[in-house]
């Protein structure tokens, strides 16, 4: 049905943001908004062919039916290379679609002249080419993440159907989740992206674990029953048990997702849907198809013989061993955990976010390598501050005057000619000025600084009734972090108090959920100063493969935060519920401690493996703010599972001890009725 419907993408105007987006909305209006442009670079210039090369690809694409306009051929200033200039009809949108064609044109004169490099770069071709990187990626990703999944699950279960059942489920989510999702574009516009990646990042990583859960309890119940218990009834008793706790993990992560429609952001706000709908989709699967098919497959679902002499083998008590020294320790314990994840977190504090663009994505983008050489001959052509101004139609005189009053003041800062315009009926005017530098770059933000705070007002600014803003790509780059870092708090704010609420009402305790949040802001904000040491230096380059930019994705930090609240709610839902269901059979709590960590360390150890094969899979995609992602979400969850639920939990709990569970009073033990030969869960450590 989705593919027969289609997609609902969002308006230009949905992207627009501070004053950069008000300078583009004035342009917009009056039709006045620079049109998408294409550049062709030709060299060796000083062939015969160079110039015949320029004729043909002029009068080629000067047929097509997107090009508005192609300019005369221009030298470059060393004489080296000749530039073909193509402006495209339309918006950015159009651009991307109608520039095939110019591409094509131009890939057919090239190969006609292999002695010359002719080559093509521009808004529309880069976006396009960044893309084909970025699904390349993900397949590559795909590639890696699919069959060490299947080999993780397997070495958990000892069964090849038990490993492909919860790697099965996950990927119908998956799928059925992209086509939810496609539908729910037209209430929600999809802003593309990294909205698929993030889809297949999440619904991989829940849908797997909640099936681990699941299949983990089965089992659990039924080597407790001693063999009592049918095949069947086991699974009944784990829709009972790990059930409620996938409902309650799905609960957290929709908690944390949606705090990133706060931010107003269509890019953010098409993540949060499609990570909703994969997350409804995957408990949905769990608790529904996964205990059918569970049945279906009865006992071809069980350990080989292999696998089942290895568990008896397996040495059953590391786990109770590790935990009972760190409760023979938990303040040295709790010391030295906080005191390493507080000096892991501290490289945060040199945080710098900037948006990646051209200046940063992977040169192995031929659009990318053109668009270097195009900068490096034809400086012009690159970043631009865009002035635009609206008056009357009586001021347009005293606006004109004011323009060029202010490229004058401009003057040493330019890479070339302003370029002022104006529209049909003289009340939008607006003006260009080519600067040497790059968007991203701490030059390019000192050069809008001052536009924007002197020169300005200075010269635009005392015109009567006259409104103006500016925006241009660094404009763009700069307002998006600032509105980025003004809706930060807001967003981990209310996915901060969310987060308290969801814990307090599963497990009716404050304590509680003072501890579960506060371990959340302590390994996430460990992980981030990682995520900063790592990416904002060069030290790493050769390990992870990339090349510094300096700075981190200005989406990471809201992405990052709001991912990882989520789903480290999955291992502290668990252990907490085994914690709380010994206590509640009559063990104290440090003994409910070491019951509660013991039986569930083997699975969320399972599960964290999953779920870092699955986001690392992600640093092998070329574009930076993938990798940054994918890294500090494999590491944060490494880092959560290895330190914070294995060690400073058990630690923290030991020390609080029966205040842990203020204001909730001691349930007594719940008796079943037992078979002759079966201990009930309540009458039998877990293990």
């Amino acid at each position: 049905m989705s593919a027969v419907v289609g997609g609902k993408a969002p308006d230009n105007r949905d992207f627009l943001v501070g004053e950069a987006g008000r300078a583009e909305a004035l342009a917009m209006d009056a039709g006045m908004l620079p049109s998408p442009r294409e550049r062709v670079l030709i060299s060796p210039a000083d062939q015969p062919e160079a110039v015949a090369a320029a004729r043909e690809v002029t009068g080629r694409v000067r047929a097509l039916p997107g090009v508005a306009e192609v300019a005369s051929a221009q030298r470059s200033a060393d004489g080296g290379t000749l530039l073909v200039a193509i402006t495209l009809s339309g918006d950015i949108k159009q651009a991307k679609v109608d520039v095939g064609a110019v591409a094509a044109e131009v890939r057919a004169v090239a190969a006609a002249r292999p002695g010359l490099r002719i080559e093509q770069t521009g808004s529309a071709s880069n976006s396009l080419g960044v893309n084909k990187q970025l699904s390349d990626g993900l397949l590559r990703a795909e590639m890696i993440t699919l069959p060490v999944t299947l080999l993780i699950l397997f070495v958990v279960f000892g069964s090849i159907v038990a490993a492909g059942v919860p790697l099965l489920l996950a990927l119908s989510s998956v799928g059925a989740s992209m086509g939810l999702y496609t539908l729910a574009s037209h209430v929600f516009p999809d802003a593309g992206g990294a909205v698929a990646n993030v889809i297949l990042m999440i619904g991989l990583a829940v849908g797997v674990d909640y099936s681990l859960f699941y299949l983990k309890r089965a089992r659990e119940e039924r080597a407790r029953s001693r063999g009592e218990l049918t095949h069947r009834a086991a699974i009944e008793l784990a829709a009972a048990t790990a059930g409620r706790t996938v409902v309650v993990s799905g609960l957290a992560v929709l908690v944390a997702v949606a705090g990133l429609y706060l931010t107003g952001d269509i890019v953010f706000s098409s993540i949060a849907t499609g990570s909703i709908i994969v997350v409804l989709v995957s408990v949905a699967s769990s608790l529904t198809v996964l205990p059918a098919l569970l049945v279906v497959f009865g006992r071809r679902a069980d350990p080989g013989r292999v696998a089942r002499r290895w568990g008896r083998s397996g040495g059953g008590q590391v786990w109770p061993r590790m935990v009972r020294a760190v409760l023979r320790r938990p303040a040295v314990t709790l010391l030295v955990g906080v005191t390493a994840l507080v000096v892991m977190a501290l490289p945060a504090a040199g945080l710098r976010l900037k948006v990646e663009g051209n200046e940063t994505f992977s040169r192995a983008i031929p659009e990318m390598q053109a668009y270097d050489r195009l900068v490096a001959r034809f400086p012009a052509e690159g970043v631009s501050h865009l002035v635009v101004v609206r008056a009357s139609p009586a001021q347009a005189g005293a606006v004109s005057d004011a323009l060029v009053s202010l490229a004058g003041r401009v003057g040493a800062e330019l890479a070339g000619p302003a370029r002022p315009r104006v529209s049909a009926d003289g009340t939008v005017s607006t003006l260009e000025l080519p600067i040497a530098a790059a968007a991203s770059s701490q030059e390019g933000a000192a050069s809008l600084q001052r536009l924007r705070s002197g020169l300005v007002a200075d010269t635009v600014g005392r015109v009567p009734g006259a409104e103006v803003a500016v925006s241009g790509g660094v404009a763009r780059n700069v307002d998006y972090v600032g509105n980025q870092s003004a809706q930060l708090p807001w967003v981990l704010g209310f996915v901060l108090l969310l987060t308290f609420l969801t814990i307090l009402v599963a497990f009716r305790s404050v304590v509680l959920a003072v501890v579960g949040t506060g371990l959340n802001i302590l390994s996430a904000g460990a992980a981030f100063g990682v995520i900063v040491a790592v990416f904002q230096n060069t030290w790493a380059e050769g390990v992870l493969g990339f090349t510094s930019a300096g700075f981190v994705g200005a989406h990471l930090p809201l992405i990052f935060f709001v991912i990882l609240f989520g789903l480290s709610m999955d291992y502290q839902v668990f252990v907490l519920s085994r914690i709380k269901e010994a206590r509640d059979r009559g063990l104290g709590t440090r003994e409910a401690v070491v019951d509660g960590i013991s039986g569930s360390a083997n699975m969320v150890s399972s599960a964290a493996v999953v779920m870092v094969s699955v986001f690392a899979s992600f640093v092998f995609i070329d574009q930076l703010e993938m990798k940054q992602i994918g890294f500090g979400l494999a590491f944060a969850v490494l880092l959560d599972a290895a330190v914070v639920r294995i060690l400073i939990l058990p630690a923290l709990l030991a020390l609080l001890g029966e205040r842990t569970w203020w204001p909730s009073r001691r349930r007594r033990a719940v008796e079943r009725p037992e078979r002759p030969g079966f201990q009930s869960p309540a009458s039998t450590p877990s293990r």
